[in-house]
């Protein structure tokens, strides 16, 4: 005899086993993935939003009750006082070619070093690359104290070469790490191809190898160059004069330019911020097809 017991369960799997096949049954993952999705777009985008908001919103309008979320008189006032302070605009030169400098150099010794140890066989290879993983494990602050004596030792203080330098610690065993992935992927015939053909390594490097790892030297391109960009522990210890400040150490040097330290002209550093971040999303956006090549194709076995 069936029990009440079993015929609950059976009522209750059948009800289920409906639900899934009614339109509404359906509908339901599809309406709470869309919804988790909304909610992690809102959640990653808002404070951006409300960054541009601020940027376009009138100083004196910036904390009024209620809170406009869209500004009632948008005015471009604070791009223009951002603008018309010289060590704001130098700023932005200064991180250009510390940024510039630290990808391209990331790049060069990088994909060399890739090509050292994704394509040639000899001891210590596997230890080389452990090395310089490790040395992305260390927190900055725990070697600032080191590199301080260094920038002295080498007379690089105060000067846009002590970013240069110290930001390649960072920057160059990622770069390294990533691309040999790449370098180890690539097929053996075409490097084999290339040497019968009469081609030196370092032809086969360039001509034959190089192209074919593009989308890794995007990414790991544009990592480095957003991390240097970016980088403010460095940028404050090492740099104290007014004309090498980076953006970083500009946006924090608008607290206090209006004659009072508690005045925070938040609306100036929102604008600085919409200007510092716009040149990487555009940047992200064009080449984002390459970004994404490039973060999938290194873990493909090739």
């Amino acid at each position: 005899m069936t029990t009440a017991a079993e015929a609950t369960g059976r009522r209750e799997r059948s009800r289920a086993r409906g639900l899934r096949r009614s339109p509404i049954g359906r509908y339901i993952p599809k309406v709470a993935f869309w919804l988790l999705i909304a909610a992690i777009f809102f959640y990653a985008l808002f404070p951006f939003y409300w960054a541009v908001r601020s940027a376009f919103t009138p100083e004196g309008q910036l904390f009024d009750t209620p809170i406009q979320y869209f500004p009632a008189h948008p005015t471009l006032e604070n791009f223009r006082q951002i603008f018309s302070t010289s060590f704001f605009t130098r700023a932005l030169i200064n991180s250009t070619i510390v940024a510039g400098t630290v990808t391209l150099l990331s790049l060069a010794i990088g994909s060399l070093a890739a090509y050292a140890l994704g394509r040639f066989r000899f001891r210590g290879r596997s230890g080389v690359l452990y090395l310089m993983l490790s040395m992305t494990i260390f927190p900055q602050i725990a070697i600032l104290g080191a590199l301080y004596t260094m920038m002295k030792d080498f007379h690089l203080y105060d000067r846009l070469g002590a970013l240069i330098f110290t930001y390649l610690i960072f920057t160059l065993p990622f770069t390294v790490w990533v691309l040999t992935s790449f370098m180890r992927t690539l097929p053996a015939d075409l490097e084999e191809a290339a040497y019968v053909d009469g081609a030196t390594p370092l032809q086969v490097f360039y001509k034959v190898l190089l192209p074919l790892i593009a989308p890794g030297l995007v990414t790991t391109g544009l990592l480095a160059f957003i991390s240097a960009w970016n980088e403010y522990l460095y940028a404050i210890s090492f740099i104290q004069s007014t004309d090498k400040y980076t953006v970083p150490i500009a946006i924090t040097s608008f607290v206090g330019k209006t004659g009072s330290a508690f005045d925070i002209p938040w609306g100036q550093i929102m604008a600085a911020t919409v200007v510092v971040t716009l040149p990487l999303i555009t940047v992200t956006l064009i080449l984002q097809r390459r970004i994404l090549a490039g973060l999938t194709a290194g873990a493909v076995k090739g």
